[in-house]
C-alpha cells in the first residue's frame, strides 16, 4: 500500500444495486464499480495470493454480532445529524456481506450509504443488503474516490486484517473531507477475558498464528486478524494519522459464551476493558 496524497480521480454515477434488478441513480456523485481496479483489497494491502485467497473464501466470516452494529450506527447517526441539514455521503470501507451497512441504514435516513469492498464474494453480498456497492481497494491505486468527497468513513473489523494500516488511515484521511468523520471499530486485544487468559497462558481471543487452524486460544473460526491493540495503542495510533479522538466506546462481542454475556456487557462501561473498541474520530 501507498501513503499519502494519491492522484485525484473522476467521480462518475455509481451503480445502485437491489436484490432483482439494478438501476442507475440520479443523485450520488461516486464512481461506479466498473471504474474501480480490477483487483486489490479495499480493506487490506498488496497481499500474498494465499492470503487473497483466504479473504475470497465465502466461508470465511464477514459479518460481526450486531450490538456493534448497532452501538457504532447509533454514533454515526448522532455525529452527523439529520439529513435535513444536507445530505450525507458515508463510505463503508470494508462493507463484507454490508450487515454494518444495513444496520445503520435505519438510523441515517437521508444520508447516502456506498459499501466498498475488494473482494466480489462479498460484494455479490452486500447487494442485496446496500443500494450502493462499489469495488475499491486501499493499496495500489487507492479509493476510486476524488479527494474531501465523503463525510463519513464506517470502517468496520478491518483494521486487524491490514497488512499496511498507517498507508489505510493515510487513504481514508484522503477521501474525508476537513472535520469527516472516521467510525472505526475492531477487537481489543487487553479484553477483560483476554487479560485472565494470557495469565493462564492462553493464547487471546481475537489473536491468530494460522489462516489453516486455530491453535492454542479458544474458538474455532479463523477470520485471518493480523493486528490487535489495546484501547491506549488504537487512540495513539489514529491521531497520528491526523485525526482528533472525539469518543472511544465499548461494545460486547457475539461470540462470547451465553453465561458471561451479561458480565461482557458490563465491561463495555470501561472501554479499555471491554470487547470491542468503538472510536469515533474527526479528520483534522
Amino acid at each position: 500500500m501507498t501513503t499519502g496524497a494519491k492522484p485525484t480521480r473522476t467521480t462518475p454515477e455509481p451503480t445502485r444495486t437491489t436484490p432483482s434488478t439494478p438501476s442507475t441513480p440520479s443523485t450520488p456523485s461516486v464512481p461506479s464499480a466498473s471504474t474501480t481496479p480490477a483487483a486489490g483489497p479495499a480493506s487490506t494491502a498488496r497481499f500474498p495470493r494465499g492470503l487473497r485467497d483466504f479473504y475470497e473464501d465465502p466461508a470465511v466470516p464477514v459479518a460481526s454480532g450486531t450490538a456493534r452494529s448497532l452501538r457504532q450506527a447509533r454514533m454515526l447517526a448522532a455525529a452527523l445529524g439529520p439529513a435535513t441539514a444536507g445530505t450525507r455521503t458515508v463510505l463503508d470501507i470494508g462493507c463484507g456481506d454490508g450487515t454494518a451497512a444495513a444496520t445503520a441504514a435505519p438510523f441515517l435516513t437521508g444520508h447516502r450509504v456506498v459499501g466498498v469492498d475488494w473482494s466480489q464474494d462479498a460484494l455479490g453480498r452486500a447487494r442485496t443488503r446496500v443500494p450502493y456497492v462499489v469495488r475499491g481497494e486501499l493499496a495500489d491505486e487507492g479509493l476510486p474516490f476524488a479527494a474531501d468527497t465523503a463525510d463519513a468513513v464506517l470502517f468496520s473489523e478491518v483494521i486487524e486484517h491490514l497488512v499496511d494500516p498507517d498507508g489505510a488511515l493515510d487513504e481514508i484521511r484522503r477521501v474525508l473531507r476537513p472535520g469527516g468523520h472516521l467510525m472505526l471499530s475492531t477487537p481489543n486485544l487487553a479484553a477483560w477475558y483476554n487479560r485472565g487468559l494470557l495469565l493462564a497462558g492462553v493464547q487471546p481471543v481475537f489473536s491468530e498464528v494460522s489462516l489453516r487452524a486455530v491453535h492454542g486460544r479458544p474458538g474455532r473460526e479463523v477470520v485471518g486478524h493480523l493486528r490487535l491493540c489495546t484501547a491506549r495503542a488504537l487512540r495513539e495510533f489514529v491521531a497520528a494519522s491526523g485525526f482528533e479522538i472525539v469518543r472511544l466506546a465499548g461494545a460486547p462481542f457475539h461470540g462470547v459464551p451465553r453465561p458471561l454475556r451479561p458480565l461482557d456487557r458490563v465491561a463495555c462501561a470501561v472501554p479499555s476493558l471491554s470487547s470491542i473498541l468503538l472510536l469515533h474520530a474527526r479528520r483534522t
